[in-house]
């Protein structure tokens, strides 16, 4: 199977004939990579449509960071943060995707515009999420997911990682089809950097067929983590900090794109724009 077909549509979005791209906006003052930068509601929304110029093909929408460590921000402040700038992005016609862990952020985002719900928890933090979802009707990303990261990288051992991160995002899945859900409207996300290290995160890289078997659109998302720069530090160097892990981002991009990625989630969008774009006429000439 071609990685085109591998790619898969996601019902009630708009369909790409490559690798779609997802730009970050973080209203947040803490997120790791960017933390601050767009936390004004004005800023924000004009940072999602520079995303969009450079090449965003949707823009995922988050109020709070996931970062390591992370305190969680209450309800009042997350909505907040979130809806002014789902609202003005959707009114310009972007496609908008909200990265919330909160049943009702998600269901009042998608009242002002959004068309996509992206959980990290894939509907375990909040029990209302997946009914929430399920009558939107809104297509809903699937993190693989093994609890907050308060106090550090929470339960973060495998056996086989490939093999464990598939069986429980399988699990995942048959439990959000339950909950109402169809299926056409399922993503499924590795979950790079929550609850693995850096040597978990590559082996699930190196391994995004396993991920593609169940039989779901695939979003991956690399950007700026630490396992890029723990790969660019090598065994003796620090890490160089997380705005300087793009170009490593878009290798990433290009790689899961050539394995049939449907989508990447990135800070920085230019060069994983273009990078998406060289692995489909890769694939186009093959």
């Amino acid at each position: 199977m071609n990685s085109e077909r591998r790619r898969g549509h996601v019902a009630g979005l708009p369909t790409w004939d490559r690798c779609a791209v997802m730009g970050v906006v973080n209203v947040t003052p803490d997120s790791f990579s960017d933390g601050g930068r767009w936390f004004d509601t004005t800023a924000a929304v004009k940072h999602g449509l520079h995303l969009v110029t450079e090449g965003a093909d949707l823009v995922d929408v988050g109020g709070e960071s996931t970062r390591p460590g992370a305190t969680r921000v209450d309800e009042a402040e997350e909505l907040k943060r979130v809806i002014p700038v789902v609202r003005g992005l959707a009114s310009e016609g972007v496609t908008v995707s909200v990265d919330t862990m909160r049943a009702s952020v998600a269901e009042q985002s998608l009242a002002a515009g959004a068309a996509l719900v992206n959980d990290v928890s894939g509907g375990l933090a909040d029990p209302a999420m997946i009914p929430a979802v399920a009558a939107a009707g809104a297509p809903f990303v699937v993190m693989h997911w093994r609890g907050f990261l308060e106090g550090g990288n929470v339960r973060g051992t495998y056996a086989d990682v490939v093999s464990e991160v598939v069986d429980e995002l399988h699990a995942r899945v048959e439990a959000v089809l339950a909950g109402g859900i169809a299926p056409d409207r399922i993503v499924v996300d590795p979950g790079l950097g929550f609850s693995k290290d850096s040597e978990h995160d590559l082996s699930l890289l190196a391994h995004l067929d396993r991920l593609s078997e169940l039989g779901h659109p695939l979003l991956v998302a690399a950007s700026r983590k630490r396992f890029l720069g723990r790969v660019l530090a090598g065994p003796e160097g620090a890490p160089p900090p997380a705005r300087e892990r793009d170009a490593a981002t878009a290798a990433v991009s290009a790689l899961a794109a050539h394995q049939g990625a449907w989508a990447v989630r990135v800070h920085e969008v230019r060069a994983t724009a273009d990078a998406v774009r060289v692995a489909r006429a890769v694939e186009g000439a093959q």
